[in-house]
């Protein structure tokens, strides 16, 4: 169907959802409500494969992905990863640490992805199931009308103007934050702040054996390392920095990627033959959140809601268990069920305890008091159990993990108070970057390719 106004003609699409973005949030809510029966549309600006970060995916998201139906696709492009190291250079050592010791053993390992191949798996499964998709389109503006079908404005590649007519509306945008920018109520996190600097290498040295697929942390003096092994012999390896660092760099990006990797001796000797693939890539000032997810006939879900740090590889099992709740709550809105009252709180609590739990070890990660109990041997009264478990993806309460959580920040706050001077300087300086910007580069994920 068509209409025409004075400006030009435009085709209308009417359909049930409107969902925009095609990333794993809103690949997986769109493919979740298709199988409901619902008519829905996927609005992505990029096409895919495209690039992206948060390689890393945990053990508690592999239930979801075989829920989807896309979980053996998965396995053939990821690497098996049966947990983490974390270095120290403080310390002078490393430890590994394995799903299989947390609270619940039955998630005991995950894989290790180029996002480009798992975003356009998700994105094709969405297809498969009857999802309409349209690539290279972005959307422009939402006009929500009370008990009516709502219209988005959205326009291609070529500028021409496109008009979705829906009678709900999915947010699942990520780090462009679509339905932020027309309300507002996004605000920068004010406890967290980092940028970062990325790129894909070959030739960089794996852990031995079982444990070649598992993810490397490495703290530094500016923030910390990631180091992601993929399947085809490639590694993503990235800085995740105070943005007072990021805003030193006085030579291109891929030097200063370079030379930070310099600063930390660890990185330096498993990179010692590497050698960059594409681009180096930045990311800056992405550590957000807003206070509302929901509304009368939209959601927002995954990124688009709430962004902190990447150092626990949250950010897909987020968006994934926002996606996979948030089909309960758009099913339940569009049969007017009595029901969906109870789904949309259910879907706020957990989303917001999700963020909630990995906020707290992220503000602290980098803080002394926090790499010592990291890197103490032996656990007491489950602590370690229960932040493996956390570490897993378990951060939702399905586990007995409160009081040994609970447990391990006190025993964070009396390290901390024992060396006081040096985690009081440390928080300083972490406070201090929440107020710093980046503005001398463009951010990687919201850049709009032609």
């Amino acid at each position: 169907m068509t209409i025409t106004s004075s400006n030009a003609t435009q085709t209308l699409t009417t359909c049930d959802v409107l969902v925009v973005g095609g990333g794993p949030a809103g690949s997986a809510i769109s493919a979740l409500l298709a199988e409901k029966g619902w008519n829905v549309h996927v609005l992505e600006k990029d096409r895919h494969p495209r690039f992206h970060i948060g390689e890393s995916l945990l053990p508690h998201s592999l239930p979801m992905l075989k829920r989807l139906g896309v979980l053996p696709e998965v396995e053939k492009i990821g690497i098996p990863k049966y947990g983490a190291e974390v270095v120290s250079p403080y310390h002078g050592r490393s430890r590994m640490l394995y799903f299989s010791k947390a609270l619940d053993g039955s998630q005991p390992f995950a894989y290790e992805v180029k996002r480009a191949e798992f975003d356009k798996i998700l994105f094709d499964n969405a297809v498969g199931k009857g999802v309409h998709v349209h690539e290279g389109v972005r959307a422009k503006r939402v006009e929500f009308r009370p008990d009516s079908m709502h219209l988005v404005q959205a326009e291609d590649r070529t500028g021409q103007a496109l008009t979705y007519e829906a009678k709900f509306v999915v947010d699942a945008s990520g780090r462009d934050t679509f339905l932020s920018g027309q309300f507002g109520g996004k605000y920068r996190n004010p406890h967290h702040n980092s940028a970062a600097v990325f790129g894909h290498f070959e030739g960089v040295k794996r852990l031995p054996g079982t444990d070649e697929g598992n993810i490397s942390i490495v703290w530094f003096d500016h923030g910390w390392w990631w180091i992601i092994p993929f399947k085809d012999g490639t590694t993503s390896v990235g800085a995740v920095c105070w943005p007072s660092y990021i805003s030193t760099r006085k030579v291109p990006l891929e030097q200063f990627l370079w030379d930070t990797i310099a600063l930390c001796p660890p990185v330096a000797e498993r990179m010692a033959r590497a050698k960059l693939v594409g681009h180096a890539y930045a990311a800056a000032n992405y550590s957000y959140r807003r206070k509302t997810m929901s509304g009368d006939g939209y959601l927002m879900i995954g990124d688009a809601f709430a962004f902190i740090d990447p150092v626990f590889s949250s950010g897909v099992h987020l968006a994934l268990n926002s996606a996979t709740l948030g089909a309960d709550v758009v099913d339940a809105y569009l049969r007017k069920s009595s029901e969906y009252q109870r789904c949309v709180r259910e879907f706020e609590r957990t989303v917001r305890l999700g963020v909630k739990t990995y906020s707290w070890f992220i503000y602290h990660f980098t803080q002394p008091a926090f790499r010592h109990l990291f890197m103490s041997e032996g656990s007491i009264f489950k602590m370690e159990e229960a932040v493996l478990s956390v570490l897993a993806g378990d951060a939702f309460g399905k586990s007995p993990t409160r009081i040994p959580i609970f447990l391990f920040k006190i025993a964070y706050y009396l390290v901390y108070l024992f060396n006081f001077r040096e985690n009081w300087t440390a928080y300083r300086r972490r406070i201090k970057g929440v107020l710093e910007t980046v503005t001398d580069v463009k951010d990687y994920a919201v850049i709009h390719r032609p």
